[in-house]
């Protein structure tokens, strides 16, 4: 029963049991059925992780669940649920839980890191709009942001969840600025600086809430997914408060359509469970609450597409150079890294639940008028 309602299940998205085609299931071992049936789309990642289950093209696969709704079907079962209680009653990014993500993801080793991304190390989406590899389309993201907020020579800007410096060093390479970067992974702060060398940039590790001074800009790109609905209003508070009145304030997430948390996007529970622990998507309503009265709302711009891409060529990355990896990690880590890379592709190309967005605000008032630029 449990295999046929699956198979049911898998044949409305257009995806077949043991079928030829590259995004078709092949089972390996009967228990996936047991374990989808009983934890959903969480049980079907783990299930793949321990190899009961292969597909050709992983990021073909979700293309296909998600654009045939397959994460709606099976949304009812005690994990999905239990995820969904857990996040709506527990403030699961307080300051007291902040390092979680930063131990568990940002730590995990930079050389994993080192040889998946591009050289600048940047580990959020790209702008492909004329360029055609990694290196070009995260020198252009990281340009457009500079671009956005008008940077100028000798002006000061904070970096709320830094990475490796990429931005940082960027903008004091190419426009002169001097930059503060707050992240909580250790790992992150130890390369950074050392990437940083030499320039007028300053590594923290540091929550974003600890953050009280004046600066000319802030920019934080892919780090608010980390910060949960609980605390958005905080957050704009804390960039109010450290932005000078003249200054722009730009905002890079991913993003979603319905407010998070719900029991809509099981497929996320996977991710939050072994990839970004207390991650969240917020969505616009969201987004436009915690700002309210805050900021004055001056540029919105998407482009969730270039996700594809940008994940698509970490994970090309990371399979060309996993056996300078294999050692330290193992062969599970490899299946888990692989289905997260995959998954995300194919959740981007099924567009309508998932996009990315890069915000421009100012503080009300601010005299200058705000250009739009692409």
């Amino acid at each position: 029963m449990l295999k046929e309602n699956f198979k049911k299940i898998l044949k409305s998205a257009g995806i077949e049991i043991n079928g030829d085609r590259p995004w078709d299931m092949l089972i390996l071992d009967e228990r996936v059925y047991r374990t989808v049936a009983l934890r959903g789309l969480i049980g079907l990642g783990d299930a793949y992780i321990n190899g009961w289950w292969e597909c050709k093209e992983i990021d073909s696969f979700f293309y296909k669940a998600l654009t045939g709704s397959l994460n709606e079907k099976v949304r009812y079962n005690i994990s999905n649920i239990g995820t969904y209680l857990r996040e709506k009653i527990f403030n699961l990014q307080s300051e007291s839980r902040a390092f979680i993500v930063g131990q568990k993801h940002y730590d995990l080793g930079n050389d994993l890191y080192e040889l998946m991304l591009d050289k600048r190390m940047v580990y959020t989406c790209g702008y492909w709009k004329g360029v055609s590899n990694l290196d070009d389309a995260q020198e252009a993201k990281l340009d457009l942001v500079c671009r956005k907020i008008n940077l100028k020579a000798g002006q000061k800007v904070l970096d709320i969840g830094c990475g490796w410096g990429s931005f940082a060093k960027f903008a004091a390479e190419k426009y002169g600025a001097h930059v503060v970067g707050v992240t909580v992974s250790k790992e992150q702060v130890e390369l950074a600086k050392k990437r940083c060398e030499g320039f007028p940039v300053g590594i923290r590790l540091q929550d974003y809430r600890d953050v009280n001074e004046k600066f000319d800009h802030i920019v934080s790109l892919g780090m608010f997914e980390h910060v949960g609905y609980k605390n958005y209003k905080e957050y704009f508070k804390v960039a109010h408060r450290c932005l000078k009145d003249e200054g722009f304030f730009l905002l890079q997430t991913m993003g979603q359509r319905d407010d998070y948390p719900n029991t809509h996007q099981p497929e996320a529970h996977w991710i939050i469970k072994h990839i970004f622990p207390n991650g969240m998507l917020p969505s616009v309503g969201q987004i436009g609450k915690a700002a309210e009265r805050l900021f004055v709302m001056e540029d919105w711009h998407t482009f969730g597409k270039d996700y594809d891409k940008t994940m698509m060529a970490w994970f090309k990355n990371f399979d060309q150079n996993w056996p300078k990896l294999e050692q330290r990690y193992g062969k599970k880590f490899y299946r888990m890294w692989k289905y997260y890379l995959l998954s995300f592709c194919g959740a981007w190309r099924a567009h309508g639940q998932y996009n990315l967005w890069q915000i421009v605000f100012t503080k009300p008032g601010k005299a200058e008028r705000y250009q739009s630029i692409r």
